[in-house]
């Protein structure tokens, strides 16, 4: 494998470094930071695989940032880790069966998909603080969610890009409506789901490691530095630039796909 040449190491790490901040303010930085690489030459398989290792650490700041939000779930929510680690790895499995073909047609509808998420995203989150959702969520929603967060984690395995407010529904689900607190545990959620899938990405080869040290500073200090100026910016700001983004996407990657 050729090394990479500087400038193309410090286009990944700026597509990590801005994909860092937004995921720790609005979510979504996989739709910034996957179609640079494949920009970059990446087949698309490699440059998803690639995307997820390589933004994966900055999930940990935004961990560390709610770990006070973290200590006051409730401890039956940790269930949803166990289907969140099984959908991830199944999600992985599937890709690694997808081909280069096949992905590049499913790309503009998983990309449609996800910016669909971020659009509905406001309305979604402004049901989640009402009062009718907490008096409809509860303990007798925890067979749904844990199912419903398997199909969830599974999509996040294949592809990742808008699962956090599917995230926030399920939680929604079983009656929490603090939003800092659902933050956190989708955080966490997230974590344990690109964490299964990035490993088995790697033992499977479908990571470009030539990208992945630049990506990580890059999400790293894009997730803990510019989290100030993103807040500053908004989150709406922020939500129509993503959906701006993955309008956009769908027409490109549409395009590339049948030009193949």
């Amino acid at each position: 494998m050729h090394p990479v040449d500087p400038v193309r190491l410090v286009i990944a790490f700026l597509a990590a470094f801005v994909a860092g901040a937004i995921n720790s303010v609005a979510g979504g930085g996989t739709l910034v930071a996957f179609p640079v690489l494949v920009a970059l030459g990446l087949p698309s398989i490699i440059a998803n695989a690639t995307t997820t290792v390589g933004i994966w650490p900055g999930s940990v700041g935004s961990i560390w940032g709610f770990r006070h939000e973290l200590k006051k779930i409730h401890r039956r929510l940790l269930w949803l880790l166990i289907p969140a680690a099984i959908g991830g790895g199944f999600g992985a499995w599937l890709l690694r069966q997808t081909s280069t073909h096949t992905f590049d047609r499913l790309v503009p509808v998983l990309i449609l998909f996800a910016t669909v998420m971020f659009m509905i995203q406001g309305p979604v989150q402004r049901y989640l603080k009402s009062a009718e959702a907490h008096q409809t969520g509860g303990s007798r929603w925890l067979a749904v969610a844990l199912l419903a967060q398997l199909a969830v984690a599974v999509y996040g395995g294949y592809f990742g890009a808008g699962m956090s407010i599917m995230n926030l529904s399920i939680l929604g689900l079983l009656g929490m409506t603090d939003i800092l607190e659902m933050n956190a545990m989708t955080s966490l959620v997230s974590f344990v789901i690109n964490g299964i899938a990035g490993i088995l990405f790697a033992v499977n080869g479908l990571v470009d490691w030539r990208f992945v040290a630049a990506m990580v500073v890059g999400a790293l200090t894009g997730g803990y530095g510019a989290v100030g100026a993103a807040r500053r910016v908004g989150k709406a700001a922020i939500r129509k630039f993503i959906i701006g983004i993955g309008l956009a996407l769908v027409v490109a990657m549409a395009v590339r796909a049948l030009r193949r």
